[in-house]
């Protein structure tokens, strides 16, 4: 019998380890080559592994939320399966996938463009098992149900959610964009297949039960897995490193409100959708470029701070797993077009679960957006080992006054985050006053850059 080992590979720069986030294959399934057989996570980003040869998998190693050293064996392939044996399984009866190990499935395509700006949030959004639905219960209904699409379509957080509710995402209908199951997919047909159930004639098979929580209410543990599981991680370290202080101030941003105005007809003939977000990133780092030690990170181990030489812009973005940070990479060189069509890049590949390991890490600065999710302010929490981040909220009428008058203006309010430690209180206000300058005065955005 020739087995192979297939190992963990090096899968970015400086990555050690990864979480497995999901199994795709499951104990004794043959396998094609290239078929997708596992998601793992690393600091950097999500991706999937697919199998380097086709055969039968004789071991897992590891379960969900289970982390595994570069280089360590995590499936066990035995080559001496054969095309004939591949082809008997394509003909049988597909099996039904526990639920942590879906049914595989093809990656994802990108969901075509949006009008949806990325927001962004300071708290992600966890994933959690439908109330009322036991999970142990036996799901008789799922072998019944027809086979919509051998390969469907559906970003990394659903196939997750269909994992845990034992969910076969090739009998679920789609409803969203092209063809993509949706969550609410996922939900609709997990409920149905729950749904108390009369035996077929001649079985012995009891029918399906539903668990109902009490009406006092039961407590739920939900693991801390996945991105979860890296942003409790990210977020404990710098509030635990980093001595934040926050700054918060308003800013008349009418001349902004109709600049953008006036500029996006002709961003919409290059295709762009020109949103605030590219004139904020411009802002910050013109006031970067006058205030270097705001463009840095701490390196804590050796007590030193490092003043980067590049100006690349962490755009936190909320997705279905979690919030995660990619990255405008030298916006210094940039015009604020090509910072407008880089973010919907990052956006469109955030909102799919397809974001590259080079689009994360290595920013300098970080901005946050609540959008029109508004609120009064918040205090951001830095990208650690950043020593600041820009929060910006919602654009609102408000009065202000102009010389001796009082009038309508457009205000946003900015809340930005120094770690104290190296940014002193007079530092960090000049700072932030110099980006309001910028955007209450946004043509000093094509003077100097």
């Amino acid at each position: 019998m020739a087995n192979y080992e297939f190992k963990l590979p090096d899968i970015g720069e400086g990555v050690a380890e990864g979480e497995i986030v999901g199994w795709l294959v499951k104990l004794g399934e043959l396998v094609k080559e290239g078929q997708d057989m596992v998601e793992i996570m690393t600091d950097k980003a999500t991706v999937t592994i697919g199998a380097p040869k086709a055969g039968r998998i004789d071991q897992l190693n590891g379960a969900v939320g289970d982390t595994m050293p570069v280089g360590s064996v995590l499936v066990v392939i035995n080559l001496d399966a054969t095309e004939s044996a591949l082809a008997a399984t394509a003909s049988a009866p597909p099996s039904v996938a526990a639920p942590k190990a879906s049914a595989p499935a093809a990656a994802p395509k990108a969901a075509p463009p949006s009008d949806d700006g990325p927001v962004a949030s300071a708290v992600g959004d966890i994933r959690t098992t439908l109330p009322g639905i036991n999970l142990a219960a036996p799901q008789s209904s799922v072998a019944e149900s027809k086979v919509v699409n051998e390969r469907p379509l559906a970003a990394p957080a659903t196939r997750k959610l269909a994992r845990e509710l034992g969910v076969d995402l090739r009998r679920v209908e789609p409803t969203g964009k092209n063809g993509r199951i949706v969550r609410d997919d996922i939900e609709r047909t997990s409920a149905r297949l729950t749904e108390p159930a009369a035996a077929a004639p001649g079985s012995s098979v009891a029918p399906a039960t539903v668990a109902v929580r009490s009406a006092s209410g039961e407590d739920e543990r939900i693991p801390l897995r996945g991105l979860r599981k890296r942003i409790f991680e990210n977020m404990a370290r710098s509030k635990h490193t980093a001595a934040h202080f926050t700054y918060v101030d308003e800013c008349d941003v009418t001349g902004l409100v109709e600049l953008r105005e006036r500029l996006a007809p002709i961003a919409k003939e290059e295709d762009v959708t020109l949103t605030y977000l590219p004139f904020i990133v411009k802002a910050a780092v013109h006031a970067l470029k006058r205030h270097p030690r705001l463009n840095a990170h701490v390196d804590d181990a050796a007590a030193e701070v490092i003043l980067r030489g590049t100006y690349n812009i962490g755009i936190a973005m909320a997705t279905e797993a979690g919030l995660i940070v990619p990255v405008v990479r030298n916006a210094d060189r940039l015009s604020v077009v090509e910072i407008a069509r880089e973010i919907r890049r990052l956006g469109d590949a955030a909102r799919v679960g397809k974001t590259a390991v080079a689009d994360l890490g290595g920013s300098s600065f970080t901005v946050t957006s609540l959008g029109k999710l508004g609120g009064l302010f918040a205090t951001p929490v830095i990208n650690y080992p950043e020593v600041a981040i820009l929060g910006v909220h919602e654009i609102k009428r408000r009065p202000v006054v102009r010389g001796d008058e009082i009038a309508i203006g457009q205000v946003m309010l900015l809340s930005l985050s120094f770690d104290h430690r190296v940014i002193d209180g007079d530092v960090g206000a000049i700072f932030a006053k110099e980006i309001i300058r910028v955007l209450e005065e946004p043509y000093r955005l094509f003077l100097n850059g």
